[in-house]
C-alpha cells in the first residue's frame, strides 16, 4: 500500500458513487486523492491506484496524462498554471504569463531551484472574462491578476511552509 489508510478511505467514498462494475468510473478521483497527498502521480501511484481499483495499470496512466490537472513529474510546493488560450491571451494573459517567468526565473514547466514554485501553461479554466486567470495547486482560481496581485501571491505563498 503506497497511500495513507485515509486516502483508501476517500478512495472508496468515491468507489460507492459507481456500480461494482464501474470501478474506473472513479480513476480521476483516486488519482487526485494521491497526487493531493504525495504531490505528483508517478508511475509507482499510478500502479498502486490501478491495482487498489482493479483496473488495466495502462487505463489509469492514460487518464492521469491526458488530463493536464495531474502531474506525472515532481512539481514544487506550488504549481501556477497560467491561462494562454486565446481569450486570455488577448486579455493580458500571456503577459502576465511572462510576467510570472521572470519574477519567477523559470519557464512554462520549471520549478524553482528551491522547490517552491513550478509554472505551467494551461488551457481554457472556463473565466475568460475574468483573463488574466491563475490557477493555484489545481485547486484555487485567481482572476483578473494584475503585476500587484501576483507580486502579492507569490509573496503569500513563499511565506506558507507545507504542513
Amino acid at each position: 500500500m503506497l497511500l495513507s489508510e485515509q486516502s483508501y478511505q476517500k478512495i472508496d467514498r468515491e468507489l460507492a458513487k459507481f456500480p461494482s462494475e464501474k470501478k474506473q468510473s472513479a480513476i480521476m478521483a483516486a488519482l487526485a486523492i494521491a497526487q493531493d497527498e504525495i504531490g505528483w502521480v508517478s508511475p509507482e501511484v499510478i500502479e498502486d491506484v490501478a491495482r487498489y481499483l482493479e483496473q488495466p495499470p495502462i487505463q489509469v496512466q492514460e487518464v492521469a496524462t491526458f488530463y493536464n490537472m495531474f502531474d506525472v513529474k515532481p512539481v514544487g510546493r506550488v504549481k501556477v498554471t497560467v491561462c494562454t488560450n486565446l481569450p486570455c491571451a488577448l486579455r493580458d494573459g500571456e503577459k502576465t504569463a511572462d510576467y510570472i517567468k521572470q519574477k519567477l526565473g523559470i519557464g512554462f514547466g520549471e520549478t524553482t531551484s528551491d522547490g517552491q514554485f513550478t509554472l505551467m501553461e494551461g488551457e481554457c479554466m472556463g473565466a475568460c472574462g475574468d483573463s488574466p486567470v491563475l490557477l493555484v495547486n489545481n485547486k484555487h482560481m485567481c482572476v483578473r491578476m494584475s503585476a500587484q496581485r501576483i507580486d502579492e501571491m507569490l509573496a503569500d505563498l513563499s511565506t506558507v511552509k507545507e504542513a
